[in-house]
């Protein structure tokens, strides 16, 4: 909150930038040291170098210790999308799985994952270079609200709209389509971007389609400087692998 609120009173647009490699060296050291594997799930590739960085970070760390074991997983997305494929992990690591059952059960959740949201402006996305300046022009000319969503870990447009309120019903409808079509609801998430009314109503509708109540969850500083204040989303996974082609 505190950022978004600086971020209001500033003419300046804040950068974001990825750890440095000595960052995950220390971190992968520390767990090898203590005589644990480790499993780094992390965002994805093709939205920050963080996954080369971490690849890097692990053959440092081999170089001074050839025996650890490392993997390290491109998440292949963002915020709790990318927070279910680390829990699936977690979650194997719990129970005792080997390091490639750690690896499978974060890259299986991946493919039971959705993620659509809707930004309240473009010119966020546009600034970050996440969509181009011809894109972000043309949606404002014509008054169009984009779903977006996450697919092969980029951010890409799921359908277009004239209105955030056909947004919201048309998210809320694929979100029910997919429980449907896919073994039924694993787990849901609401998401918001500094605003958590909007969230908290959104959620609400979110959970009538879910049959239970759905926790609103805020995004953090580094997604919300490109996505932009007041965006809403959805994101879940299903029992079954999930199409999003």
């Amino acid at each position: 909150a505190a950022f978004y609120a600086a971020l209001a009173a500033t003419s300046s647009w804040p950068t974001t930038s990825q750890p440095s490699v000595q960052d995950i060296v220390d971190l992968m050291e520390e767990r090898v040291s203590a005589g644990h594997s480790v499993v780094g799930v992390f965002i994805s590739e093709l939205m920050s170098g963080t996954y080369s960085t971490a690849l890097l970070a692990r053959d440092l760390v081999c170089e001074k210790h050839p025996d650890a074991v490392i993997e390290v997983v491109d998440g292949r997305s963002n915020s709790l999308e990318l927070g279910f494929a680390v829990l699936a992990a977690a979650e194997a690591a719990a129970e005792g799985k080997s390091v490639p059952e750690v690896v499978a059960a974060a890259e299986e959740r991946i493919r039971h994952t959705r993620f659509l949201f809707t930004p309240a402006t473009l010119e966020d996305l546009r600034r970050g270079g996440r969509i181009g300046n011809a894109q972000a022009l043309l949606a404002t000319l014509l008054q169009i609200k984009p779903i977006l969503t996450v697919a092969d870990g980029v951010t890409d447009t799921f359908a277009k709209v004239r209105t955030l309120q056909k947004a919201h019903s048309l998210i809320i409808e694929t979100f029910a389509s997919d429980i449907e079509a896919f073994g039924g609801l694993g787990e849901a998430y609401v998401h918001h971007i500094n605003d958590r009314s909007a969230g908290e109503r959104f959620a609400e509708r979110v959970s009538e389609v879910a049959g239970r109540p759905v926790e609103v969850r805020d995004i953090g500083p580094v997604i919300g400087t490109h996505v932009g204040p007041g965006s809403v989303a959805v994101v879940y996974y299903t029992n079954d692998r999930l199409d999003k082609s």
